[in-house]
């Protein structure tokens, strides 16, 4: 490697380090359900969709149920995906005429955005619809994130609460991660 390549592996690395306790303090602090500084902004879209959605924060889920609402939710976001993508050339937004995907092309796809590997065996831009871009592949890249912080919070949390039995709310740590912590990213 050049020193070039040195140098700039030294600084990834150099701002991570620096990035690491006020981002920890900061996701600690959302996932507790502490204010932060988006709090204001943020809360009102919070409440709303739990509202929508019929979810009570309080309630906290055992491990059982934790696991089987990730399950739930991947489940329904798999079948989302692979119809998008088996039906994309009858849906708007294909002003190229893109065809449909093949069965195992559709299901790779879509376990593949599920498990936030994005293993791609196509061309986006030369067999996908801005459609099946935009509210298939996109919305998968930041729910997969999602869900994989979640469940890396629900762990932790089971690791440090010998007290309670319960890991928390698979819904509200969701929730709490697109809104808190992925979507203000992305904007950064």
């Amino acid at each position: 490697m050049t020193v070039i390549g040195w140098l700039q592996a030294a600084l990834a690395f150099a701002l991570v380090l620096v990035c690491v306790r006020p981002l920890g303090t900061y996701m600690y602090r959302v996932f507790s359900g502490q204010p932060v500084f988006l709090t204001a902004v943020v809360a009102p879209v919070e409440g709303a969709l739990y509202r929508i959605c019929r979810i009570t924060p309080e309630r906290e889920m055992g491990w059982r149920s934790y696991v089987l609402a990730m399950f739930g939710f991947s489940l329904v976001g798999f079948t989302y995906l692979y119809v998008l993508l088996r039906t994309q050339a009858w849906l708007p937004l294909n002003p190229q005429h893109f065809g449909n995907f093949a069965p195992d092309l559709a299901w790779n796809t879509a376990i593949s955005f599920l498990t936030n590997t994005n293993w791609q065996f196509y061309s986006g831009e030369s067999s996908m619809s801005y459609l099946s871009q935009m509210i298939g592949l996109a919305w998968h890249n930041f729910v997969s994130a999602a869900v994989g912080i979640a469940l890396s919070i629900a762990f932790m949390r089971g690791l440090v609460r010998t007290d309670r039995k319960t890991l928390g709310n698979f819904w509200v740590d969701m929730t709490r991660a697109i809104l808190y912590v992925l979507l203000p990213i992305s904007i950064v």
